[in-house]
């Protein structure tokens, strides 16, 4: 029997406004903002090749419920190139995209099928076999109760299950449509086709139940290479091939300073290793981390600014694209400040909870540009702790 093949996608958030990138100029936030739209033309080149018989996306089309009308019109287009080599689509909307949403609509093409608020089922025959296609779209922002109760057990033909949410009892995600792993096999479908977290995982091989995550990063916690699923389904296994849209890749890259005397040295040590990253992996967003820096002089972390610039102008209008995001340096290599000055600061500092770091960006978020601002993390909260110590310690460099 010839396999029942199918993409999996979700979380496209097409014309994302890319937060945490306020550091970065006009041409270099014109770039990222277009890189959404490329991994989804990529997606989409991949598709007509190969002409799988569906595609499944499982929510989160577009960034928000003030979706742009320049995104619209690019997933229409896709629609269209989808429907002159005849292959169907099956989507749902999630969270960020929901029914209620107030927006100018754009139609799509025929071979578009959207599910509906309610769970329910859209059937195909491939090759005399019945596919059974089941899940829903968001009504509304949020859906905090679970749905999988509605979605019904296999019977006869292949099942597959769409379903934007996450595990319940998730702590790292905010919670919608919970389930739990269990509740998902119970219902012995073949594949479950998950949506809504960004990072790329398999929750269980039988059945396969996956998050292909996002086509594109957009911020520092989005990290590696991002791309859909391409799944083989036969009587006897399945296969998953992971495909690859990444126009920009988020990173991190350590940096080695051992032996490392000079300025200009330094510099280009830098720069061969981006160098060796972009030749790997092509368009990078990079935050640098120096190690082995107990060889440089204490100027050159006091000078953290003033060497992010230069560095930033060795890539400028070039592609690969690069942006350095930041350059972290080891805590303390350079502290020559009395433990008497630091100490109680830095203990007031360690001891604030989160309550009381929420307080002190409320009102950053409160502005009309926190829609921006990806939301605080308890490890954001903890970097910015490190940053504050170092930045307090390096002005104080700058004194002496």
């Amino acid at each position: 029997m010839e396999p029942i093949r199918f993409l999996h996608t979700a979380d496209l958030h097409l014309d994302s406004p890319f937060k945490g990138m306020a550091s970065a100029g006009p041409d270099e936030l014109a770039r990222l903002q277009q890189s959404t739209f490329a991994a989804f033309d990529r997606f989409i080149a991949y598709a007509v090749k190969e002409r799988p018989d569906f595609i499944v996306i499982v929510g989160d089309l577009y960034d928000g419920e003030d979706r742009s009308l320049r995104a619209q019109i690019r997933f229409q287009q896709g629609m269209q190139q989808l429907q002159k080599v005849n292959i169907p689509v099956y989507l749902s909307y999630g969270n960020h995209d929901h029914l209620a949403g107030r927006w100018t609509r754009v139609s799509l093409p025929e071979n578009v099928h959207v599910f509906s608020e309610q769970v329910e089922q859209k059937q195909l025959m491939i090759r005399d076999e019945k596919i059974c296609l089941h899940g829903f779209s968001y009504p509304q922002r949020h859906v905090k109760e679970s749905m999988i109760r509605q979605y019904p057990k296999a019977s006869e033909g292949i099942h597959i299950g769409l379903l934007h949410g996450s595990v319940a009892g998730d702590a790292e995600h905010a919670v919608y449509a919970p389930f739990t792993i269990s509740e998902l096999q119970d219902k012995h479908y073949r594949y479950w086709a998950l949506g809504h977290i960004h990072k790329r995982q398999v929750l269980s091989q039988e059945p396969p139940i996956v998050y292909p995550g996002n086509i594109q990063g957009r911020h520092r916690n989005e990290q590696g290479l991002k791309g859909f699923y391409d799944v083989s389904l036969t009587p006897i296994n399945d296969s998953m091939k992971f495909v690859a849209t990444s126009d920009v890749v988020f990173t991190t890259l350590t940096v080695s300073c051992k032996g490392i005397e000079y300025a200009d040295d330094w510099i280009s040590a830098c720069q061969e290793a981006i160098d060796q990253l972009t030749a790997e992996t092509g368009s990078v967003v990079v935050e640098l981390v120096m190690e082995h820096t107990e060889g440089l002089t204490k100027d050159l972390a006091k000078a953290e600014a003033e060497w992010l610039d230069i560095l930033r102008e060795q890539y400028e209008a070039m592609e690969p694209f690069v942006w350095i995001s930041a350059i972290e340096w080891p805590k303390n290599s350079y502290s020559v400040v009395p433990n008497s000055l630091l100490g109680p600061v830095e203990k007031t500092i360690s001891s604030w909870e989160t309550d009381d770091w929420n307080d002190l960006v409320k009102e950053v978020y409160s502005h009309k540009a926190g829609r921006y601002l990806e939301a605080l993390t308890p490890a954001d909260f903890e970097r910015l702790k490190q940053q504050a110590t170092a930045l307090l310690e390096n002005e104080m460099l700058k004194e002496g």
